[in-house]
């Protein structure tokens, strides 16, 4: 029976089933234009909310204050005002663009001293303990001194407004590079200085060659603190020496009872800060080693 039962199950024709095809979900490649779409708009949207927000404050904010503008009235004012920015019928009345030129030279010149000297005294601070411990108690002393503060004694020293706008941003910049040089300059590998001795450099060379290279970020980024700083005083500086300038034009806009000029005079401040910054933060991911 078995024997039969196997030639039965043998004979059976074996009726073919259909084949069936299972689809692979193989992953595309995302397209050229998809790269740089989606981040671009992971930053934009955020940002767009950001301002419609500030335009529904500014909005309420007007709505509630008698005389506070709008900012479609300051955007129709800002259309007016850049239409000739360099405009000059004299020196108390040129546009707006001849006193941003000013009050970025300013900063210019006092920023520039204030690298000057503070850059290699802070090497020289860093690298040396008697030096460190000579200048540290007048930094500690000077650096929390209220930028302002020492207007008065540009125009006592130099008996002019317009060194004396330069004077302050000197002596407010100058902190930031001395102190962020010194700690660069401190936090060197003392292998690296272990190899100048055995090589017997001397100490130009150890500064040129060793100190300079490593210490390049930290000085950027006390340069970059220094600036953010330096545009910062130059308007309040401004304001009480008077002349050309920034801040010399908001407080006359001011006396002039024109607030829509006075907000778009903020915003071009803030926009040349914020690229200023930027410049140098660029500048300082360009030598730093941590890529």
């Amino acid at each position: 029976m078995k024997s039969e039962a196997r030639t039965l199950n043998a004979a059976t024709p074996v009726v073919a089933q259909p084949a069936q095809v299972i689809a692979l979900n193989v992953p595309q490649k995302p397209r050229a234009r998809q790269r740089w779409l989606r981040p671009l708009l992971q930053r934009l949207i955020p940002a767009s909310c950001g301002v419609i927000l500030l335009l529904f404050v500014w909005q309420l904010a007007s709505m509630s204050s008698k005389g506070f503008p709008t900012p479609f009235a300051t955007w129709q004012a800002a259309v007016t005002l850049f239409a000739d920015p360099f405009y000059n019928n004299g020196p108390n009345d040129q546009g707006i663009g001849w006193n941003v030129v000013a009050s970025l030279q300013r900063v210019a010149v006092g920023f520039g001293l204030a690298a000057l000297v503070g850059i290699p005294a802070g090497f020289l601070i860093g690298r040396f303990t008697f030096v460190a411990r000579m200048f540290n108690p007048i930094i500690a002393l000077l650096r929390p001194v209220s930028p302002l503060a020492w207007l008065p004694i540009g125009l006592l020293l130099l008996q002019r407004a317009e060194p004396a706008s330069s004077w302050t941003i000197f002596i407010c910049s100058i902190w930031p590079m001395v102190i962020n040089t010194a700690e660069g300059v401190q936090r060197i590998p003392q292998d690296y200085l272990n190899v100048a001795r055995v090589l017997q450099l001397n100490e130009w060379t150890v500064m040129r060659r060793i100190l300079f290279p490593a210490v390049l970020p930290a000085v950027l980024t006390g340069m970059r603190l220094s600036m953010g700083i330096a545009w910062l005083v130059i308007v309040a500086a401004e304001m009480l020496t008077g002349g050309l300038g920034i801040g010399f034009w908001i407080w006359n806009e001011w006396n002039n009872l024109n607030v829509e000029n006075i907000l778009i005079a903020i915003v071009v401040i803030g926009v040349i800060g914020l690229l200023l910054e930027q410049a140098l933060m660029l500048l300082a991911r360009r030598f730093s080693w941590d890529k």
